[in-house]
């Protein structure tokens, strides 16, 4: 029984389709437990201060793993594995082992500095919170600090497992992140209140990366004694990594602004915009990152071995895909904004006013879904053709237009006593996402054809 379930578990996808169902089906089943953890988070805290400090505090963790892990490692290691892999295999199990090290002491010694730098990054990102608030966030960010040094070494299990097209596993990962985080709110959160939270995060993030590690040596990796930061191969991963990393920063500025600016705002307006968010989400990661994660390493192994027809194939046919499940999803919740708003988080602490202000921010987001839903998509094509300036450079000047347009929407919202500020943040978002789209897609098809 026990070799059935290592089996089915370890199963490879044969085709990108399959591969996409997968990711997608479990992101599903992930979106839907963070969909309810947020129901939980709304019901018994409200749109509160506390809810604030919360969101806030995980900024800080959360930019050390977008701009180190998330996306960019992926992106970076997967094209430069597979040219170990098709060359030597045993040389592309040590350069994996070296790739792990190596990550690990950055991401200790990136936590530890920033632990010591939390204040003066807190205040960068809440600066309308009192002092009390902004120390209590200082203290909960440096706890989350375990949270992306678990969640950064799993990522890169993640990436491996999907070169070898287990996609399985890696999909059930985030199903175990959301299952600690609502272990936090449902146990420990109503004894130790947002400290509960925290805890649940980090008991999350352990579990993302403990269900991978029986399947990671499944296939082969062993952890070895190597540390080179001279190593060939960690070097030019590194070259691919860092413009990834400043188009990432350039997301995470975005992020930070929004924040900084709905600290200075009403009470709770930090807890609004990150639940419509959050909402927002849900088609972009069950459907966007589903066909990104599973074409990139389809696409990276097509030019390595140059085959530019396929590629081609491959690329064109997930923006089908994507764009023909995407579009029906955002026009649904157009329309059904209120309904979806309040059957998730109309509960408890959370009343009828912060329904109506996350269901108008979510209306504004749906128009910019099917973009933001294609952005990873167009990011990892470029990737796998390893052309990695085009995109950051888009990315960067998407990130100045949308900070522009958040200061210029939210002063132009708060001059009407009809229209709340915040909403100026969601529409900003959908337009910089939108032209960010459309200039990549011009980019790629001068690099690729029609």
């Amino acid at each position: 029984m026990l070799a059935t379930l290592s089996n089915f578990i370890n199963q490879k996808s044969q085709k990108i389709s399959s591969a996409a169902l997968m990711v997608a089906f479990f992101g599903l089943i992930s979106r839907l437990l963070g969909l309810w953890r947020d129901r939980l988070l709304a019901g018994q805290f409200g749109a509160s201060r506390t809810l604030d400090i919360y969101y806030a505090a995980f900024k800080i963790p959360d930019l050390i793993y977008s701009l180190l892990i998330a996306g960019a490692i992926s992106s970076a290691f997967l094209p430069v594995f597979y040219e170990y892999l098709t060359k030597d295999k045993e040389e592309a199990w040590r350069f994996t082992a070296n790739i792990f090290n190596v990550l690990i002491f950055i991401l200790i010694g990136c936590s530890l500095v920033l632990i010591l730098f939390a204040p003066q990054l807190v205040y960068l990102v809440a600066p309308g919170f009192d002092d009390a608030s902004k120390e209590l966030t200082v203290n909960i960010s440096r706890l989350l600090f375990l949270s992306p040094l678990l969640l950064g070494i799993s990522a890169l299990a993640s990436t491996l497992l999907q070169a070898f097209s287990r996609f399985l596993i890696s999909s059930l990962a985030p199903v175990f992140y959301n299952l600690g985080i609502i272990f936090g709110i449902v146990y420990l959160a109503p004894r130790y209140g947002i400290w509960g939270l925290a805890f649940g995060v980090v008991l999350g993030a352990l579990l993302h990366f403990l269900i991978q590690v029986p399947s990671l040596f499944n296939i082969g990796f062993r952890f070895r004694r190597l540390f080179n930061f001279k190593e060939p191969g960690l070097i030019k991963v590194a070259k691919l990594w860092l413009p990834r990393t400043l188009g990432l920063f350039a997301f995470q500025i975005n992020s930070i602004v929004s924040t900084a600016i709905a600290s200075a705002l009403a009470v709770g307006s930090v807890s609004i915009f990150n639940f419509a968010d959050n909402l927002r989400w849900v088609p972009i990661g069950i459907v966007g990152v589903a066909f990104s994660t599973a074409a990139f390493p389809a696409m990276s192994l097509a030019h390595a071995e140059g085959k530019k027809e396929l590629f081609l194939q491959q690329f064109s046919l997930a923006v089908k895909q994507v764009l023909l499940i995407v579009i029906p999803l955002s026009v649904f919740i157009l329309v059904f904004r209120a309904q979806i708003v309040k059957i998730i988080l109309g509960i408890g602490n959370f009343n009828l006013q912060n329904v109506q202000l996350t269901a108008a921010a979510l209306g504004l987001f749906s128009f910019g879904i099917f973009a933001a839903a294609l952005l990873p998509l167009f990011t990892r094509a470029f990737f796998a053709l390893h052309n990695t300036k085009t995109p950051v450079l888009i990315n960067v000047f998407s990130m100045i237009l949308n900070i522009i347009l958040s200061f210029g929407l939210v002063w132009y919202f708060a001059g009407y006593t009809n229209i709340a500020p915040i909403l100026g943040l969601p529409l900003a978002i959908t337009i910089a996402s939108i032209v960010n789209l459309l200039w990549q897609w011009v980019a790629l098809k001068k690099i690729i054809g029609n």
